[in-house]
């Protein structure tokens, strides 16, 4: 009996060590038992999602959610003592005879290293071992966070400089209409090929810590989810729309961009299509894209194709990344931004990205500065036909 929960506290105390091994040393997307981490953090998620529920507002809800991280960082410590504390717990059962007394005995151990020892035999050997894998744990714990912290703040930076660009929060057409409304049409490249090494640092570093997810950033409608999508779409749209001029640098952001949400669902554990059909279904509605054509044609964005035409390009692109980034979106309670899909924990619809006006010497804006509404979820509208194209290309 003695011998059998003594090798059941053994595996116990060597599958947490594993556990803090592979998730605070080995930089590797989770698998096997890394993943018990993973049940943790979505744990303090839900627990966090559930008490936002209290919010009546967007800003309020992203306060309540703001500090998901942090606890799950400290759940995961405390996770990690539990469970070595009951694993040395069961090992300690041959001397005290009794599992409550062995917990004791291992707790104390832990933070102590052997202040209280109940009867039977001195167990110095396990009592010296239970010390000292947990002050090795707290050291691992304490060098991994500025790591943690260092890749959230790259993260951070591209994102909060998206804000003038493509609006708050933001939204792909906002981002082609804006540059072309102030002149600067021709940094494009420069920002595509920006978003794509931005797209493989975070696939790397999400990956490998997924916690980083769980970080959301400083301003309640900056979101690097959504920044991401508005970039993506307004690759997609540049290269559908004006296929001649677009740069080359936005079909490569696009492609590192679908692949960092293929990689981060397949470290949540979602089925992932690697290969999605090009004339595939999409959510986003061609009444939606043909809105948004117009107000780019509005705004003097060259372009080469009618919506009707560039329609069946921009859906090839968006297969490859869209249900990804609804999914996620919906999972980290995204700022509710325009063709970034619905929210199950939010009362609101989309809202439109805060547009500045155009100050100009001599008259008054044509642009008013106004917070345009939110828009309230109701009755889904019914889906326009998409035109008949030769797309398919693309994906």
């Amino acid at each position: 009996m003695d011998a059998s929960l003594f090798a059941v506290g053994l595996l116990i105390v060597l599958g947490t060590v594993t556990s803090v091994l592979f998730t605070l040393v080995l930089p590797r997307r989770p698998a096997g038992i890394q993943r018990v981490t993973l049940l943790v953090n979505r744990s303090v998620r839900l627990a966090f999602i559930s008490l936002s529920r209290l919010a009546r507002t967007y800003e309020a809800k992203d306060a309540i959610l703001a500090p998901t991280a942090p606890v799950a960082l400290l759940a995961q410590l405390l996770f990690w003592a539990a469970a070595l504390v009951v694993g040395f717990g069961l090992m300690l059962h041959a001397s005290t005879h009794s599992f409550p007394d062995g917990l004791l005995q291992a707790l104390t151990a832990l933070f102590t290293v052997g202040a209280v020892h109940i009867g039977g035999r001195p167990d110095e050997g396990i009592d010296i071992a239970v010390g000292a894998i947990w002050v090795v744990i707290v050291a691992l714990q304490i060098a991994y966070l500025p790591s943690i912290y260092s890749s959230f703040s790259r993260r951070e930076s591209l994102v909060a400089l998206l804000e003038s660009r493509a609006g708050q929060p933001a939204w792909g057409p906002e981002l082609l209409a804006r540059h072309q409304l102030v002149g600067i049409a021709d940094t494009l490249p420069e920002l595509y090929q920006e978003w794509e090494v931005w797209a493989a640092d975070v696939a790397e570093s999400h990956t490998t810590y997924p916690i980083l997810l769980l970080f959301r950033s400083p301003e309640p409608w900056l979101s690097w989810l959504t920044g991401l999508l508005a970039v993506l779409d307004a690759a997609a749209m540049h290269l559908a729309l004006d296929p001649d001029s677009a740069p080359s640098q936005a079909r490569l952001c696009l492609r590192m961009g679908f692949t960092l949400l293929q990689r981060i669902g397949a470290s949540l554990g979602w089925e992932v299509d690697l290969d999605p059909d090009p004339e595939g279904p999409i959510e986003l509605t061609f009444a939606e894209f043909e809105g948004a054509v117009a107000m780019l044609d509005a705004s003097g964005f060259a372009v080469e194709r009618t919506a009707e035409e560039a329609w069946p390009h921009f859906r090839g692109w968006r297969v490859n990344y869209e249900v990804l980034a609804y999914r996620l979106a919906d999972r980290l309670v995204a700022p509710p931004a325009q063709w970034s899909g619905p929210r199950r924990h939010l009362r609101t619809g989309a809202v439109a990205p805060r547009r500045p006006p155009q100050r100009r010497p001599g008259g008054r804006s044509e642009l008013p500065y106004e917070r345009p509404p939110v828009v309230i979820g109701g009755t889904r509208r019914r889906r326009r036909r998409p035109p008949a194209g030769s797309g398919g290309t693309e994906g």
